[in-house]
């Protein structure tokens, strides 16, 4: 436990602030104990927040995802034969190289969020991720594809946790699902514009001497550096540092966040022992395996979709614009999940539904080889399904992590661990098994399974760790500053299911 010779010199500036009605139960049910500011009132409050936070993250993500994943698209129009990528499963190590830093540097970088302004390091990461998205246009062989790649796993290692991490910090837990759903669709809708925009820059085959697949790396790389400059300016930060909202306004939205999840603790920094803590919760560790088994279909469809309906018998042209149904139809399907998902107050369910869509599209896409229609349609089943599970996981881990220091960490430990899936995607998906690839078909299968056995016994954890804190004794006389140490683990915290 927590005792007073523990205590940071932040701890005692802590307990003196002046305390949030407290509500010792369910934050999800807790009565609206603070007052709106006069000035307006708590929706158009939650508008003006939602216009300043999620189009952003949305953009920069939607950046991050295409020029992470653009390399399929040039792949279509020429990519392996002209760097030589086609001996020795090369272009599979080419994919593979982006994970190791981008696994390696998560949990770095989200305490480098938090000690950094998250626009300042956001914008900075944005415009490392641009700039070396362009070099891949410039590369002559193999090796300087190698490099670029790796480097665009380091640039990009803090997009994804960090914004998802920034985001829970602004929303109610009953609040988060559809604006983690529509800042996760940045990837479909990446994937969608990214098949329109290749099928255009397609067209700039031989331009100034340049291979179409060139100019797809160049264009869109631009795009996201002169994104990055702007981005300085307008990515949020934390409610407690935004200049957008009066000191009124700021102290109501951190009151109502205080009673959903506990105190943030913004104003204390993250150190190493504070990793330790959170890895000492087995739930981190099954959160991470939630993430991982979907990661891997995900992975597979983002990077070899393209590869599978070429291998339709469609050209390169007809194959990007084939591309982008799936990806729509997985983001209309994952906002309807994000609705009903917030609107119930509930999560288990809507990871287990979109799951066995999935599943049922990786089935069709075993055992059919003759239907064109038919696999096609499958591919929606399997976008729709992994695309839309993947959020409501994040999100229900996330905001079931209580203050800044076990979000910051449990949140880039999910998304890190996860993406080892990444590499078993690229080496599940191998040329010589095309075009019917059994094996990868077979291994997606497995890890969505995995994904829904986690998903199962983390909410049977969540379940007992609530009940058995509403058995014991309710007041155990912790100061604020222990409960803010403690986070969700503080005994008056209740877990959303």
């Amino acid at each position: 436990m927590f005792g007073r010779k523990e205590k940071d010199p932040v701890s005692a500036d802590m307990d003196k602030q002046d305390p949030v009605p407290r509500y010792d139960g369910n934050y999800d049910d807790a009565p609206e104990l603070v007052t709106c500011p006069s000035n307006t009132t708590e929706s158009k409050l939650l508008t003006r927040i939602d216009l300043h936070v999620i189009p952003f993250l949305c953009i920069m993500y939607l950046l991050a995802f295409l020029d992470r994943v653009n390399i399929a698209n040039a792949n279509v129009f020429g990519l392996s034969e002209d760097l030589d990528l086609l001996q020795n499963n090369r272009y599979n190590t080419a994919l593979v190289i982006f994970f190791v830093p981008y696994i390696l540097l998560e949990i770095p970088s989200n305490i480098l969020l938090k000690k950094m302004k998250p626009r300042v390091w956001l914008s900075i990461c944005m415009f490392g991720f641009g700039l070396v998205t362009m070099l891949q246009g410039f590369v002559q062989n193999y090796a300087g594809l190698l490099v670029t790649r790796f480097f665009l796993g380091v640039f990009e290692t803090g997009m994804f946790p960090g914004a998802f991490y920034l985001i829970g910090m602004w929303y109610r837990r009953h609040e988060a699902q559809k604006r983690y759903s529509f800042f996760f669709s940045s990837t479909t809708l990446a994937g969608a514009f990214g098949g329109l925009l290749a099928s255009a820059i397609g067209k700039m085959d031989g331009l100034q001497g340049y291979r179409g697949w060139r100019w797809i790396f160049i264009l869109e790389g631009l795009l996201t550096v002169l994104f990055s400059f702007a981005f300085f300016f307008l990515l949020p930060n934390f409610p407690e540092e935004v200049k957008w909202l009066s000191e009124e306004e700021r102290a109501y939205v951190k009151a109502r966040l205080q009673i959903d999840q506990g105190r943030s603790g913004r104003e204390r920094p993250i150190k190493l022992r504070d990793v330790g803590n959170v890895f000492k919760d087995p739930k981190i560790l099954v959160g991470g395996f939630m993430y991982f088994g979907l990661i891997v279909p995900a992975y597979g469809y983002a990077y070899f979709s393209p590869s599978i309906i070429q291998g339709y018998g469609y050209s390169p042209i007809q194959t990007q614009l084939h591309s982008v149904p799936p990806w729509a139809a997985a983001f209309a399907f994952s906002m309807t999940v994000a609705w009903f998902s917030d609107k119930l107050k509930h999560r288990f369910v809507f990871t287990m539904f979109p799951i066995c869509v999935s599943i049922v599209g990786f089935g069709i896409l075993i055992t059919v080889h003759d239907n064109r229609s038919l696999q096609y349609g499958a591919l929606f089943l399997v976008a729709m399904g992994a695309y839309t599970a993947m959020p409501v996981i994040v999100c229900w881990f996330n905001m079931n992590l209580g203050g800044h220091h076990r979000r910051a960490v449990g949140s880039a430990w999910q998304i890190g661990f996860g993406n080892i899936g990444g590499i078993i995607a690229v080496y599940s998906f191998v040329p010589s098994d095309a075009p019917k690839y059994i094996q990868g078909y077979s291994i997606c299968i497995g890890f969505v399974c995995l994904s829904a056995l986690s998903c199962c016994l983390y909410f049977v954890m969540c379940s007992l760790a609530n009940r058995k804190r509403s058995k014991s004794v309710r007041d155990v006389g912790l100061t604020e500053y222990e409960k803010t140490e403690l986070g969700d683990m503080n005994p008056d915290y209740r877990y959303q299911l």
